[in-house]
């Protein structure tokens, strides 16, 4: 996914009217803006989404997000990522905030474009388990498996082969990795 940065502190009112059609993030209290996701990429994503959201709202158990939903770090950095769910506790009377969360989602979900690797993504994933994020999935098109990363926990590697496991962040949600490949 190529990149540009432009320096600049930025409003949350600023970066949500950004006329741009991409995903952006404020890394370092820099804008990043990345061209539009691959299709495959997106693929990926949507199913995760169809997956989880209607699982989560028969439960009750907070809100799915896509990859243009942004939470402010407590160093004023924004992060996008692909897919996110946060537990409906966090949220404000059990609704979704109109702007940035200002809090960790609870599951942080990021997909690899074909030319990025796991080890791109190190940075990010410190900086989300750092933050709070409880569950974070890094998804590897290429070898069509699924990273999984937890505060103090060694990182566990899922082949289509194995499940997701929304352990306790999602409780009882259960997804077999080939199902995000179909």
């Amino acid at each position: 996914m190529a990149m540009t940065v432009v320096k600049k502190i930025w409003t949350d009112e600023e970066l949500m009217h950004l006329p741009h059609e991409g995903k952006a993030e404020v890394v370092d209290g820099e804008l990043v803006l990345m061209t539009p996701a691959g299709l495959e990429q997106e693929d990926v994503g949507a199913a995760l989404v169809s997956y989880l959201r209607p699982y989560v709202r028969r439960h009750n158990l907070g809100r799915v997000y896509t990859s243009q939903a942004g939470f402010r770090m407590p160093n004023g950095d924004v992060r996008s990522p692909d897919v996110s769910f946060v537990r409906i506790e966090k949220l404000p009377d059990g609704r979704s905030p109109k702007k940035f969360g200002e809090f960790p989602p609870d599951l942080a979900v990021e997909i690899l474009a074909p030319d990025e690797t796991p080890k791109d993504y190190a940075r990010k994933v410190q900086e989300y388990l750092v933050w709070g994020v409880t569950l974070v999935w890094l998804i590897d098109l290429n070898t069509r498996t699924v990273w999984v990363y937890r505060k103090g926990r060694k990182p566990k590697r899922l082949s289509e082969n194995d499940e997701l496991d929304g352990e306790e962040v999602i409780p009882g949600f259960r997804l077999p990795v080939a199902r995000l490949f179909e």
